[in-house]
């Protein structure tokens, strides 16, 4: 590589100009050679991106900016705004993306009125002086010739300052101000105006010239001083590239491609037991309902990982606990993670050092996000049922089918008005959601049997909430003959009382291990002592993390993740809990 492109990777360069990216639009440009795609997110987020989907190459400039997220074209491959992951695959509806699966991005800033990027820039974007005073955009030209060849003719750029009595184009006087940029000052007696122009180096031979004029130009001249512009840099443009068309061509850039590896597409490798990688600080702490406090958490150093609707975060405490909570964020919505912790009368502590303890600015160890609870987006009809704090993993379902324009139902079962929570975020999804106040368990009961009554093939239906309002739901989703496949839920706690007191053998068969566990003793408890990596996070067979394959022998399950069809199965179990029925069992671990 020489010195001279080395010197461009690590600088900033405009891409774009801000009016480039109006909402809902994605912008194609080119920088050293590299295809780039620059889109805005709703919350105002620039986003600057290699222009390819991971999974067949497709230029994702000619994909949707959907606000949050960009979406293929192709296939429909969906990736969040900031940490440019995958959030969604159409042909795999029902698995969460690997985390492992994430576009390559590269800083972006906004500044005089363009987009700034690079390769690998070094430091801020320049300060230029006399922009600092105000500016005003002029239109940017692409031109047919290397950027060093046009930076040595823009000094016969000739023009007419803003209010010159003669209006003639007159020359100027150039001041050098980085590698790529230059002042450009004309006079006419009174009148002074200066021009400042950064070129962009598309490529070896090609590059765009974005003119700044220093100073806010009155509105009822700004055509005229615009048109004026465009003809000078028309004429520039004109004997730049007669003079490129007489030289040889220049060496292309080297184009660092870095090839998407295969295993992007596998999942993300197991990490054992419950990690807390991430720190976040508590940036907004309020009550959401009269149960229910919010917090939302912004990541210190990089950005977040990318979520998807349903995932939760283990929650290390001050006090040593560890809890688990759904993110409640809309997709693409990267900034930082929200989540609803809800006062528990019989708290072990948790919800109570959550509400009582943890103020704003505080910092607290998270894990990565976890989806166990995995939204199809390919459903004309998806029903939503949460029972209290059981909407925050909905209300991140509810977010993201309302942004697609899907056909979906979310019901919430609250004591009052009162007991609601995220209710502004609830008004936003309009008259998809119904709320079912006051009711008793048999009135619930009816209810839920009404919601789930006669399912069309295609139905989907969701349900979190306490574990008597679940195990009713199930029984009555069966009844009205939802199939096994249609119906997603997820359990705050599992309450079934364990029974630790049988001893039996666990073979390990990868890991060519042969354990005992004992009676008081769990599976992932002995795997552990004898230095077994296996995930986890609630290890209480509610959320999950833990399931393993089972090769041979027969499960006890005591966990409440498992559909009563794939516990018939015997094919899976968490470790977490669940135990053998016979004297040993062969895990693919």
């Amino acid at each position: 590589m020489s010195a001279v492109l080395t010197e461009l990777r690590a600088a900033w360069h405009p891409v774009a100009a801000g009016t480039d990216l109006p909402p809902r639009h994605a912008f194609q440009g080119e920088l050293l050679g590299r295809e780039l795609v620059a889109w805005r997110a709703d919350d105002g987020f620039v986003n600057v991106w290699e222009n390819r989907c991971l999974h067949r190459g497709v230029r994702l400039s000619i994909g949707t900016n959907d606000g949050t997220e960009l979406v293929c074209r192709y296939h429909g491959w969906r990736y969040a705004s900031r940490s440019a992951g995958c959030t969604y695959i159409p042909a795999h509806p029902a698995d969460a993306p690997a985390r492992t699966i994430c576009n390559r991005t590269f800083p972006a800033v906004e500044r005089y009125g363009l987009v700034w990027t690079g390769e690998d820039p070094v430091g801020e974007v320049p300060d230029v002086a006399v922009l600092e005073g105000g500016h005003t955009d002029l239109r940017h030209l692409p031109f047919d010739a290397p950027a060093d060849l046009v930076m040595a003719e823009l000094g016969s750029l000739r023009f007419a300052p803003v209010g010159s009595p003669s209006g003639e184009p007159v020359g100027v006087d150039v001041v050098e101000i980085g590698p790529l940029t230059v002042a450009l000052t004309a006079s006419d007696g009174s009148a002074e105006s200066s021009v400042v122009v950064f070129v962009q180096p598309v490529d070896a031979a090609h590059c765009v010239v974005r003119p700044v004029l220093a100073g806010v130009v009155d509105a009822a001249d700004l055509r005229a001083v615009r048109r004026h512009h465009a003809t000078a840099l028309e004429t520039l443009r004109t004997s730049v590239e007669e003079i490129a068309r007489t030289l040889p061509g220049p060496e292309p850039y080297e184009v660092l491609l870095e090839r998407a590896p295969v295993h992007v597409a596998d999942p993300a490798p197991p990490v054992a037991g419950r990690t807390a990688p991430l720190r976040v600080r508590v940036a907004r702490k309020w009550r959401t309902s009269a149960e229910v406090m919010a917090f939302d958490l912004e990541s210190i150093g990089d950005p977040l990982p990318t979520h998807q609707p349903g995932a939760h975060i283990d929650v290390h405490l001050p006090n040593g606990l560890v809890r688990q909570y759904s993110l409640t964020n809309g997709p693409g919505d990267t900034a930082s993670y929200v989540i609803g912790v809800k006062r528990e009368p019989e708290s072990r502590g948790g919800s109570v050092a959550l509400h009582d303890t943890v103020r704003e600015g505080d910092v607290l160890a998270i894990s990565e996000p976890r989806n166990n609870f995995v939204l199809r987006r390919d459903s004309p009809r998806t029903v939503l049922i949460a029972g209290g704090i059981g909407l925050t993993p909905l209300l991140a379902m509810a977010r993201a089918l309302h942004r697609m324009g899907a056909g979906f139902e979310l019901h919430i079962f609250a004591r009052s008005d009162e007991h609601l929570p995220f209710a502004d975020v609830l008004e936003t999804l309009g008259s998809s959601v119904h709320t079912h106040l006051g009711l008793d368990p048999a009135a619930t009961g009816v209810t839920l049997g009404e919601l789930l009554a006669e399912p069309a093939s295609t139905d989907q239906v969701y349900v979190c909430g306490p574990g008597p309002m679940l195990d009713a739901a199930r029984s009555l989703a069966a009844a009205a003959g939802w199939a096994d496949e249609a119906v997603h839920f997820e359990y705050f706690a599992n309450t079934t009382e364990i029974d630790v007191s049988s001893t039996f053998e666990v073979s390990l068969a990868r890991s060519a291990l042969t354990v005992t566990v004992p009676a008081g003793s769990t599976i992932l408890e002995v795997m552990r002592e004898n230095g077994v990596a296996v995930p986890s996070s609630c290890e209480q067979g509610a959320c999950g993390t833990c399931s393993v394959a089972v090769i041979e022998g027969q499960p006890d399950h005591q966990d409440v993740y498992l559909s009563e069809s794939e516990r018939a199965r015997g094919d899976r179990m968490m470790v977490c809990v669940s135990r053998a029925r016979g004297d040993r069992l062969v895990l693919d671990v």
